[in-house]
């Protein structure tokens, strides 16, 4: 499987060069504010508007949406654009989710978005309380136990 922290720095070092806004959520959001998790998978959150030109930048990445349409979830709350990137001999597929930053608590996350360190590189990460009002929108197993250390943290 392709390296997800080297993965992860080539987007953000991408959408940075393209100057495409974009803050860090999911599980690495998780990592950056208070503890590594395994996950698989890069999730950003990004104003729709931004959508066209983070797909342009990382399409020389490899990512592509091939013909995928917006999912909605948690009732129609959460907008997610699903990337994937396929490499040649490699049968693991390295995901990048997109949600859009819309009126509720996506936007609220988009808005409280933090310029921090980690790595040494800078890059704009959901808050830590706007990561546990997303995870609790989505309410999973794994999204509660990641609740439950942030607010440990």
């Amino acid at each position: 499987m392709a390296n997800l922290v080297e993965s992860f720095r080539e987007v953000v070092a991408a959408l940075n060069r393209a100057t495409v806004p974009f803050a860090v959520c999911g599980g690495l959001a998780l990592a950056i504010h208070a503890r590594p998790r395994a996950t698989v998978d890069i999730d950003l959150l990004a104003p729709s508007t931004a959508i066209p030109a983070l797909e342009q930048a990382v399409q020389p990445l490899g990512f592509s949406r091939r013909g995928q349409v917006p999912m909605r979830l948690a009732s129609g709350a959460v907008v997610m654009h699903r990337f994937t990137r396929i490499v040649p001999g490699d049968p693991d597929v390295l995901t990048l989710d997109v949600i859009e930053a819309l009126p509720g608590v996506t936007g609220d996350a988009w808005v409280s978005r933090l310029s921090m360190s980690w790595q040494d590189q800078t890059v704009a990460v959901v808050s830590r309380q706007a990561l546990v009002a997303m995870k609790r929108l989505r309410g999973s197993r794994q999204d509660l136990a990641d609740v439950e250390a942030l607010e440990d943290a």
